[in-house]
C-alpha cells in the first residue's frame, strides 16, 4: 500500500512546517515503511547549526511518531477528524547514531509491538543509505475529543 501526501495529510493533522512525512511505501501486517526527504531548505537548518546543518534528532524522533500515528490509523481504519487525534504518548530507549544532513533521504521502519486499549507501542529505526540513524521504542494513543 503506498501513500502519497495527500493521502498522508488527510490522516496527520500536522502542516508545514511540521509535517515530515513525504511518503508511505508500504504498509502490511503490523509495518509501515515511510520516507522523509530532508532538502536544506528545511526551516531548522538555519539555526541547527548555520556552518554545519544538522537535522535536530528531536525532529527525526517526531517524524518517527508521525509514521507511527500513520500506522495506528491505518491498523484501526480511522481517519482522524476534528474530533479524534493521535497523540505520541511516551519514547524509550532512543539511539542517535548517525547524523542527518541536508541531502539524506530518511527510511523510517516502524513495527506494532502491542496495542491494547487505543495504546500502542512500536519499535522503529531510521535508516539514511541503509545505516541505522536513529532508534526508539514509541508510544501512541488514539483518542476522540470530549
Amino acid at each position: 500500500m503506498l501513500m502519497n501526501i495527500d493521502e498522508i495529510r488527510r490522516y496527520l493533522p500536522h502542516r508545514y512546517p511540521f509535517l515530515l512525512v513525504d511518503r508511505v511505501l508500504e504498509i502490511q501486517d503490523g509495518r509501515i515503511l515511510a520516507i522523509k526527504n530532508v532538502t536544506v531548505n528545511e526551516p531548522f537548518f538555519p539555526g541547527h547549526f548555520p556552518h554545519h546543518p544538522v537535522m535536530p534528532g528531536v525532529l527525526i524522533i517526531e517524524a518517527m511518531a508521525q509514521v507511527a500515528a500513520l500506522l495506528s490509523c491505518k491498523t484501526e481504519d480511522v481517519i482522524p477528524t476534528e474530533d479524534s487525534v493521535v497523540l505520541f504518548a511516551g519514547i524509550d530507549n532512543a539511539r542517535f547514531k548517525r547524523q542527518v544532513v541536508p541531502g539524506d533521504q530518511i527510511l523510517f521502519e516502524v513495527r506494532l509491538a502491542q496495542s491494547k486499549r487505543g495504546i500502542y507501542k512500536y519499535k522503529g529505526i531510521a535508516r539514511v543509505d541503509g545505516a541505522i540513524a536513529v532508534e526508539a521504542d514509541l508510544m501512541c494513543a488514539l483518542r476522540i475529543k470530549p
